[in-house]
């Protein structure tokens, strides 16, 4: 028995990029993984759910209740159903309205290429207080990958992210914009000012549809975007030493400083 307790391990969106990166990892500690991928055939669902400890949906948060249609009929308790999405108050509640078993939600900090020097983390969330032990599970399995977890909420993980996520892909987006209706503005750039346009490159070009999704289906992004805002009013007052003050807020253990 592996050192969570998992030993059959089933995985919606295998073929996923998070997937496949944790189909890699949980073999890698002498799991059974059985990979599920489009098109979901009952025959195979009905396989992989047969004495699955554990079954993991890396789907994007827009299929959660179609793939939990086609997961249901096979599943029951004592599998745990658990989700690696970026959102979590719609899904967890989709799971915990439709499963009467464990259910934990999970929402691991990175993508499938992790860079050198970063602490990968999942946050996980246990669905309802006697899913606590299940929840323990899942973190003792991320952790023999190499992970750090944490406990959090559905809740306070989406206002969080609202900010992290989505508020980082709104606002960047609308400065890229407004940055680019400026005349010959390219002639002028910045190694700083390069550094944000390298850094956003892969988000608007690549993931945009992506972080539509996420964004659309946080409750809580029109908060912080209203958040925002008037800390731009503040800045639109001239309260420049107000808001840099509050910024040095994620250096107050720097002793540096």
């Amino acid at each position: 028995m592996s050192v969570s307790g998992i030993d059959k391990i089933a995985i919606v969106g295998a073929s996923g990029q998070m997937g496949g990166l944790f189909c890699k990892d949980f073999r890698k500690l002498g799991c059974s993984v059985a990979e599920l991928g489009r098109p979901l055939e009952d025959d195979a669902i009905r396989d992989a759910l047969d004495g699955c400890d554990l079954l993991l949906l890396s789907v994007p948060v827009t299929s959660m209740d179609s793939v939990l249609d086609q997961m249901l009929p096979h599943l029951s308790a004592p599998t745990i159903l658990c989700d690696v999405g970026s959102v979590k108050t719609m899904p967890m509640k989709s799971m915990l309205d439709r499963y009467d078993g464990p259910v934990v939600g999970t929402h691991p900090l990175f993508g499938p290429v992790i860079p050198e020097g970063f602490l990968p983390k999942v946050a996980v969330m246990p669905g309802r207080e006697f899913d606590t032990p299940a929840a323990a599970q899942i973190c003792k399995l991320f952790e023999a990958c190499g992970y750090s977890c944490f406990y959090s909420t559905a809740e306070e993980h989406d206002k969080a992210m609202a900010l992290i996520q989505g508020l980082n892909f709104t606002s960047t987006v609308a400065f890229l914009a407004a940055a680019s209706d400026v005349d010959s503005i390219e002639n002028f750039v910045t190694p700083s000012f390069q550094r944000r346009l390298d850094s956003a490159r892969k988000m608007l070009t690549q993931d945009t549809e992506l972080f539509g999704v996420i964004s659309e289906a946080n409750p809580f992004l029109q908060e912080a975007n209203r958040k925002f805002m008037s800390y731009l009013s503040l800045a639109a007052s001239g309260d420049l030493d107000l808001l840099a003050d509050r910024a040095l807020w994620w250096w107050r253990n720097d002793e540096s400083y």
